[in-house]
């Protein structure tokens, strides 16, 4: 007859320590990859020699690395330890370049420009809201490939549907048009 034991697997300080380290770093990572500016020093835009997410990508590896070596050599004395250290390491290292190439490519992502006021003119639009003489109606217009609603002035009423284009840009939100 076989009786029921419960086991309780015990882990080891070392390991234990490695991954309070690794979940230390990974949450700092995930932190400093959404922008949070966590442990900002200085001035917003210079980024020193080491950046937060290489030093956060670079302790979450080391940790969970450190604590998959710990754990294989069954470390239990402190050379051992220093071993699954070693081995940490060993793994941080290409992580935390990693870290900071993706990190650099994303903050120096080339992007097109925000589009201003000046953008407007020239657009081809719909209006959505009749325009009366010295009042504001709506039209929609493409911006950037974006649909964008603006308040319309015009010389002469412009009814619900006609096409128009813009002649000048009152406001960032505002234009003056004409129909097409």
């Amino acid at each position: 007859m076989l009786r029921h034991i419960d086991t309780v697997q015990v882990v080891a300080t070392g390991t234990l320590v490695f991954l309070i380290i690794g979940a230390a770093g990974i949450g700092v990572l995930a932190l400093a990859l959404l922008g949070t500016e966590l442990f900002q020093f200085g001035h917003a835009d210079v980024d020193g020699p080491i950046s937060l997410e290489t030093v956060a990508g670079f302790a979450g590896a080391f940790g969970f690395g450190g604590a998959i070596v710990n754990e294989l050599l069954g470390a239990r004395t402190p050379g051992m330890v220093l071993g699954a250290a070693v081995g940490g390491v060993l793994a941080a290292v290409p992580t935390g370049w990693l870290a900071s190439r993706l990190s650099r490519a994303a903050r120096n992502m080339r992007t097109d420009p925000t589009p201003t006021r000046d953008d407007l003119v020239g657009a081809i639009g719909l209006v959505v809201t009749p325009v009366p003489v010295g009042g504001y109606g709506e039209v929609r217009v493409r911006l950037a490939g974006q649909p964008v609603k603006l308040s319309a002035r015009a010389d002469q009423p412009i009814p619900i549907g006609t096409r128009v284009f813009v002649v000048q840009a009152l406001s960032e939100t505002s234009v003056h048009v004409e129909t097409y």
